[in-house]
């Protein structure tokens, strides 16, 4: 019998170690940290073996194959340890993937990833296709294979979990966009990173499909660099492509072997520049996997978007206050103050990872007239932006940026909480920094 050791229990590591339990390997799970009651009542259910607090080496280190959570860094010992005796170290995606025929749809970039995969599950659903969502989304994919395996996937990847794939290939890959982020894990070297986001293509042949922004030059200058296998199918705002999609007079056209699909934007749920390219991108899909063009169309149409995603919550006094939670890097804040059209009053901060913020510096000067600094330290913000902005603040709760912002924004105006940075200092994550956001905004 083989054995399976998952090092971390959360959502990818429990629903590994499920499917490793259904495909007959001996499971154990480990965890640094404490495990969750709800999951460990799910190992015991499946009679699987697990500790908490520590890492037994002698337990570990007798595997056939490893499975570790995205969480945990390669420059770990053990892993090191594990690589020198030449144990394989995977990933949930590379492990999973072996046991489903399904035909899978990955999807990564720096920011758009989540929108564009919810909308392209959103329209293959629709269009009648029995097709699954996971990967950094939901119920995980390793759980999904074992208890309800459909014939499609579109799985959300993360660099991480990508940096754990050896065989992992997706008919259609998509890569939405490469902006720095997460350098800490990836020696400060933006190449390294890109490289990771890369990965996704490695192992597709000349029977797959890989979508990507034409106007990102980091992604253009790569592929110049490092041609891949696939049949690229770019997308674009401001050039004609011959094979893909590109925006024309208002509207988009998507053209894959002389098919042409034409639909407009104004129309679009989702509003923004950037969330052309996420319709453009989830409309090239669907036409790849034969979706009707009326049901794509009426798709993007009613499509409404993602939680802490550039989320209107609340008008008040004419003053409409927008949750944008989940920007933890400055490319996604780029992407909602651009979307702005009127003066905004910005809350922004957190955890720093290395952020440069010199590319916001036209879009402030033209549409900011406040700042709100919600985070711990906030020296890095006030430098950046003290010649731009005359009104600083600096707050250490959410509640009080609320309020703070109550009282400076005027009728027509926004207050956007875009925070361009990660939300550990005060927050347990971004989902729960964008509900207090919401909460403190209905109490106003």
């Amino acid at each position: 019998m083989k054995r399976l050791v998952v090092l971390g229990a959360g959502e990818s590591g429990v629903g590994t170690a499920i499917l490793g339990k259904k495909e007959g390997f001996d499971v154990f799970v480990s965890d640094k940290g404490t495990i969750t009651d709800q999951y460990k009542e799910v190992l015991r259910n499946f009679e699987i073996e697990w500790e908490e607090q520590q890492h037994t080496e002698i337990k570990i280190l007798n595997a056939d194959i490893v499975m570790k959570s995205p969480g945990i860094p390669d420059k770990v010992a053990l892993i090191a340890k594990l690589n020198k005796k030449g144990t394989p170290v995977v990933s949930e995606i590379e492990f999973a993937a072996k046991y489903t025929a399904a035909q899978i749809v990955g999807i990564t970039g720096s920011n758009g990833k989540t929108t564009t995969t919810m909308l392209t599950h959103y329209v293959l659903q629709h269009g009648g296709l029995e097709v699954n969502m996971a990967g950094n989304i939901g119920d995980s994919f390793a759980k999904q294979v074992a208890e309800n395996d459909a014939p499609f996937y579109v799985l959300e990847l993360s660099s991480f979990q990508l940096d754990g794939i050896k065989d992992f290939a997706p008919h259609i890959a998509v890569l939405t966009n490469i902006t720095p982020d997460h350098l800490d894990r990836y020696e400060y070297q933006f190449e390294n990173y890109i490289a990771s986001k890369f990965r996704i293509a490695m192992n597709q042949n000349e029977n797959d499909y890989f979508i990507y922004d034409a106007d990102d030059t980091v992604i253009t200058e790569y592929l110049k660099q490092h041609p891949i296998r696939s049949k690229l199918l770019p997308f674009s705002l401001t050039k004609k492509v011959e094979n893909g999609a590109y925006l024309e007079k208002e509207s988009i056209t998507i053209i894959i072997d002389n098919n042409k699909v034409i639909m407009p934007t104004t129309n679009l749920a989702l509003k923004g520049n950037h969330n052309v390219k996420n319709a453009m991108a989830a409309a090239t899909v669907s036409q790849l996997l034969k979706i009707r063009k009326a049901t794509i169309r009426e798709c993007l149409e009613n499509f409404h978007g993602v939680e802490h995603r550039l989320e209107n919550v609340l008008k008040i006094n004419n003053v409409q206050y927008i949750n944008d939670s989940k920007a933890t890097n400055v490319n996604a804040t780029f992407y909602a103050l651009d979307a702005m059209k009127s003066a905004t009053v910005w809350i922004v901060g957190g955890v720093d990872k290395g952020n440069d913020y010199t590319e916001l510096y036209s879009l402030v000067n033209e549409k900011v007239k406040a700042i709100i600094c919600l985070g711990v330290d906030n020296s890095k913000i006030i430098n950046a932006f003290g010649n731009c902005v005359d009104n600083i603040i600096e707050t250490q709760s959410m509640k009080e940026a609320v309020n703070m912002a109550y009282k400076i924004a005027e009728r027509n105006e926004n207050v956007l909480l875009s925070p361009a940075c990660a939300s550990f200092d005060l927050f347990k994550n971004y989902e729960e920094r964008g509900r207090q956001f919401k909460e403190a905004v209905r109490e106003l």
